[in-house]
């Protein structure tokens, strides 16, 4: 697969969006596109993911891009029990012919980093059996395996769970 020309040795501009922005939008309904490609539409309900909750004071939504164009971007929201300091990473996605280009490690940081502006100091994820590159990379990225998320917060029971102290 070849890179974008547009993005070849240019530096990625990463930052916060509005999660209702044109960017942030595209990279969610992307992001669920790959899911329903992967499992079908039948298996990737998205009744659990509510926009709101990925705005402040709850959440944030990153965005990547390269000479302005789209490359990547990632969710963070609070689940569970506010007392328990504990969230969510939401829709990482990054274009395909960007993989491996560190894209996903930038906006994984960035999200990381909103999540400390918003007092959370425990982070979930969840992938699923079709995406072992998603798994290799939260493994590679410091994410710790774990059996369930905080009591309260929704979860796919069939979904392969991560954690991480940030």
């Amino acid at each position: 697969m070849e890179v974008d020309p547009y993005c070849v040795g240019v530096q990625f501009d990463v930052a916060l969006e509005p999660v209702r922005s044109p960017g942030a939008l595209s990279i969610i309904n992307a992001a669920q596109d790959e899911l329903d490609r992967r499992y079908g539409p039948e298996d990737t309900d998205t009744a659990d993911l509510h926009l709101d909750d990925m705005t402040a004071p709850r959440g944030a939504f990153v965005v990547a891009r390269c000479d302005g164009h789209l490359a990547g971007g990632v969710g963070v929201r609070s689940i569970g029990d506010p007392k328990g300091h504990a969230g969510e990473i939401k829709r990482l996605w990054v274009r395909p012919d960007l993989r491996g280009s560190g894209v996903a490690h930038l906006v994984m940081q960035c999200a990381e980093a909103a999540a400390r502006e918003l007092n959370l100091t425990r982070l979930y994820l969840e992938t699923g059996p079709r995406q072992p590159e998603a798994q290799a990379f939260y493994t590679k990225t410091g994410w710790q395996r774990v059996d369930s998320f905080p009591d309260g917060a929704f979860a796919y029971p069939l979904g392969i769970k991560y954690a991480k102290d940030v």
